[in-house]
């Protein structure tokens, strides 16, 4: 069989090059997860903002983020990956254009609430892209390269948005880390609606059945998630008991959600996501690590650059300095995961989770023998262990969640996922961050010692993941001993 190009089918270069157009839109997106950490104190001075706007900046855009994925991931499925994705970038660096000319804090605040809605609706079709175009060993090096970007996008967040500010001034720097989005976008959507063409990625209508919606669905699922994110993301900003009546929306409306779905299913219609799904074992114990990864691996720059830049005195650009390391590290660790990941991907998970848990803890050692102005430097290095195993570790877990699941499902299955990403990673920072800011305030100002503790958790984190990818190997094994007996009569 051959494609549209004449090409046979799965030999089509085009498929290369829109992957890396694919990837260069999500490492924009995840990077404006991350780099808006450091222009913070830029914003406040520029805009006059109060710390709940400048919590609002950072959390709003997380919620809206997670709150689109599995409907986005479901139009994908259902319409046309190429078309979301395309509105989906180009959504999104018209809201980066409009964040750089904010003039009030509020506006800043509506116009990161649309940059997630449209980052949400951009990232899953390139799952569903990758699940398309790739089979086989090429699949593994195309989700090889998925996490390095997301490794990467996260780690260099902060030294981009601290060498945008130290390159463009203090008072108006946190607007470049918005504007640099926009020659990002000129550049990858042109290239972007010729080459998804080319390599065919094309719209589902042209199977001749009419694409179906699950409106109630979707809004079932659209408010458990806003109610279980918002107070995660809020963590610090709302006291008392007024997060956990959310709490329990958020069970409601999820409950709600699954047997609203179950309901769909039963009718023969398509539901926004598919449950059987999560009856893979890849699938489940997949999205379950990375809930569990994501909490561990983000939360660490959080800290990091709280502990440099509060405890230190650093700047933000030598704190993205310091973060570097870890990044660096990254992407060969990526490659290799991406390569041999697909054949081993419990071992690589196991391994690698277990590196960053030792860089973790090594960080912690560094900080004990050298806490003065060259605590940096000492830092670094076990960065580079942390980094390497998180190399190993990303792409390896996204292959094996999509592994079984088919291509008609991918968008909603990768939506899926991360949504489970995105849930790690607020929850991770709630919780490392109350640990953090709890020992500072019981030690009177000790950062040194709030590092540890905040550190020790992440790790602990990592550890928790090694322990579930090996319950999930030794499932796996017990299953087909099981099914050997049964048939062995």
């Amino acid at each position: 069989m051959t494609d549209a190009d004449g090409y046979p089918e799965g030999s089509n270069p085009a498929r290369w090059l829109a992957l890396y157009v694919c990837l260069g839109a999500v490492f924009m997106c995840l990077l404006d997860v991350s780099i808006v950490n450091v222009a913070l104190p830029s914003m406040q001075e520029g805009l006059k903002a109060t710390s709940s706007d400048l919590q609002w900046v950072l959390s709003g855009y997380a919620v809206t983020f997670g709150l689109v994925l599995v409907p986005a991931g479901r139009l994908g499925d259902a319409y046309s990956r190429r078309t979301m994705f395309l509105i989906g970038i180009t959504g999104f660096v018209i809201a980066s254009v409009a964040c750089g000319l904010a003039w009030s804090p509020l506006a800043i605040v509506v116009f990161r609430l649309l940059q997630g809605i449209f980052a949400g609706l951009l990232t899953p079709q390139v799952n569903g892209i990758i699940q398309q175009l790739f089979r086989g060993p090429e699949r593994g090096r195309a989700f090889g390269y998925f996490g390095a970007i997301a490794g990467v996008s996260t780690a260099a967040g902060p030294l981009a948005g601290g060498g945008l500010i130290a390159l463009f001034g203090t008072e108006h720097g946190w607007r470049t880390v918005f504007f640099v989005n926009l020659p990002i976008g000129m550049v990858a959507i042109p290239f972007a609606a010729r080459l998804l063409t080319r390599a065919g990625v094309t719209s589902s209508r042209g199977t001749g059945r009419r694409p179906q919606l699950d409106p109630v669905g979707s809004l079932l699922f659209c408010v458990g998630i806003v109610s279980l994110l918002l107070p995660l993301v809020e963590q610090r900003e709302w006291s008392g008991a007024v997060r956990y009546p959310l709490y329990a929306v958020a069970v409601l409306f999820l409950a709600l959600f699954v047997l609203w779905e179950r309901r769909v299913e039963s009718r023969g219609r398509a539901p926004v996501l598919d449950l059987r799904l999560f009856s893979l074992r890849s699938f489940s114990f997949g999205s379950v690590t990375g809930l569990l990864y994501f909490g561990a691996f983000t939360s660490i720059f959080f800290v990091l650059t709280v502990y440099l830049q509060m405890g230190q005195g650093y700047s933000a650009w030598q704190a993205g300095l310091t973060v570097t390391a870890f990044a660096a590290a990254t992407i060969p660790a990526s490659r290799l995961s991406g390569s041999k990941g697909p054949d081993h991907p419990i071992a690589f998970l196991v391994t690698g989770s277990l590196l960053f848990a030792a860089g973790l803890l090594l960080t912690i050692l560094a900080v004990q023998i050298e806490s003065g102005s060259h605590v940096g430097w000492w830092i670094a290095v076990p960065l580079v262990v942390a980094g390497f195993g998180n190399g190993l570790v990303l792409p390896a877990n996204q292959t094996r969640v999509v592994s079984q699941v088919p291509v008609e499902q991918a968008s909603s299955a990768g939506a899926a996922y991360q949504v489970f990403q995105r849930t790690g990673t607020a929850l991770g920072i709630a919780v490392v961050g109350s640990v953090f800011f709890g020992q500072l305030a019981s030690s009177r100002g000790d950062f040194s010692q709030a590092f540890e503790y905040g550190v020790s958790v992440s790790a602990g984190l990592g550890i928790l993941t090694a322990v579930l990818a090996g319950a999930e190997a030794l499932s796996g094994r017990l299953a087909v001993s099981r099914a050997g007996r049964a048939v062995e009569p």
